[in-house]
């Protein structure tokens, strides 16, 4: 709490009067900007601080005598007490008491003639207030999102003190031609972007944030969908060949053919470069498929390309799509025909063997959902999958190579 305990003169004496004034003017250890004055005297107010701060700042522009007294409780108060937890629960009549005791000083200021000027005394009482009428409100809670989270008396708050600001400018603006010397406009502008941002500015910082968050999720998602991908390709695929071969010496073939392969997956700086083309892995990939299954692919390639991201994942979707003709359709042979025209990349895997239904595709079967149709959509392609019973089976596979 703020208030002290102290060892009190007699009552009715000048000490007495004296030692309870420096009892009350304490500065605050938790609402520190400068030295933590207008926290100690917002606590014993029971009022927010950004209003003592407001008035000390306009009280600034009336011949300066704000800095003064700050100076001087600055030196008076030489007591810092935690002002957490402390109420400000003023009556709203004894709040409109204060204002108007505020008011009758900076009429005294300006009767005095301690004034920088009407336009920008007012101007100052505007902005400042309205400001403080903001900042009380959201200033207490966590910033990103405050504005958007209040209860409909504080957003009338926040209105309110933008009302003010808006006032406060207009003051400004009206009187440019007189406040040419201190540069109206780069002022004008400066408190229009302060009051933005204090309204505006939790708001965008945490939409920032949640955009940053969505973007690392989503990266992360489709890592995972990635690699998910390749395992079932190359890991899985192989370790079911094994399974099913009684033959020790193709069993080793395989398992080492296969180790290789997942090591320089893993730790190759990049999967695809410039010198490697779509035709070469494309015979890289019809070579595992005939290894593995002894079963011919026929590989044609018409207007060559270099192997980007996305001619990467056609590949690779194409590889599935030989392997699961190799492996299923009971054909004697495979083709594979491949075309870069007009900026688009279509390559187009046939068979003529037993066809099957997709409809019917046991759900845990990941080859043609993940590992094809899925891919291409991640990388802006597409994936045509056309098959009947006795005719055989086309997976056609669209790119475009700009999205590459």
């Amino acid at each position: 709490m703020v208030d002290t305990e102290l060892a009190r003169p007699a009552p009715g004496t000048a000490a007495t009067l004296w030692a309870r004034f420096r009892a009350s003017l304490v500065r605050s250890s938790d609402e520190r900007v400068v030295s933590g004055l207008s926290g100690g005297i917002a606590a014993k107010l029971r009022i927010g601080t950004p209003f003592v701060r407001a008035a000390f700042v306009v009280l600034a522009f009336t011949g300066g005598v704000g800095a003064v007294l700050y100076a001087v409780g600055w030196a008076l108060a030489t007591s810092t007490v935690s002002t957490r937890g402390t109420p400000r629960d003023l009556p709203d009549r004894q709040r409109a008491g204060l204002g108007l005791m505020f008011l009758a000083v900076v009429f005294a200021m300006r009767g005095v003639d301690f004034w920088f000027g009407d336009a920008v005394v007012w101007s100052a009482v505007l902005v400042a207030f309205g400001i403080a009428a903001i900042w009380d409100r959201t200033g207490r809670q966590e910033l990103a999102g405050s504005v958007l989270a209040e209860t409909a008396p504080g957003k009338v708050r926040i209105a309110f003190g933008g009302i003010l600001m808006l006032a406060g400018l207009a003051t400004f603006s009206g009187s440019l031609q007189a406040m040419q010397e201190i540069g109206p406009i780069v002022v004008a502008i400066g408190i229009t972007a302060a009051g933005f941002m204090l309204v505006f500015g939790p708001w965008v910082v945490r939409l920032a944030g949640d955009l940053a968050s969505e973007r690392r999720d989503r990266i992360r998602s489709e890592e995972r969908s990635e690699m998910a991908a390749h395992l079932h390709d190359s890991v899985l695929q192989t370790l079911a060949l094994i399974q099913r071969s009684d033959d020790p010496k193709k069993m080793v073939t395989l398992a080492r053919s296969q180790e290789r392969e997942l090591r320089n997956w893993l730790y190759s700086s990049a999967q695809a470069n410039g010198d490697e083309t779509l035709s070469r892995a494309l015979e890289a990939a019809a070579t595992r498929v005939e290894r593995a299954h002894d079963v011919p692919v026929e590989v044609v390639v018409v207007n060559d390309v270099a192997v980007t991201n996305g001619v990467d994942a056609v590949v690779k979707a194409a590889s599935e799509a030989m392997n699961n003709a190799a492996k299923h359709s009971t054909a004697g042979r495979v083709s594979v025909y491949a075309e870069a025209v007009g900026g688009m990349l279509d390559v187009f895997v046939t068979d003529q063997g037993a066809g099957f239904d997709l409809d019917v595709v046991p759900d845990d079967r990941h080859g043609i959902r993940d590992s094809i149709i899925a891919r291409m959509q991640r990388h802006g392609g597409t994936a045509t999958i056309t098959s009947e019973a006795g005719e055989g089976t086309e997976v056609h596979l669209e790119m475009p190579l700009e999205v590459s």
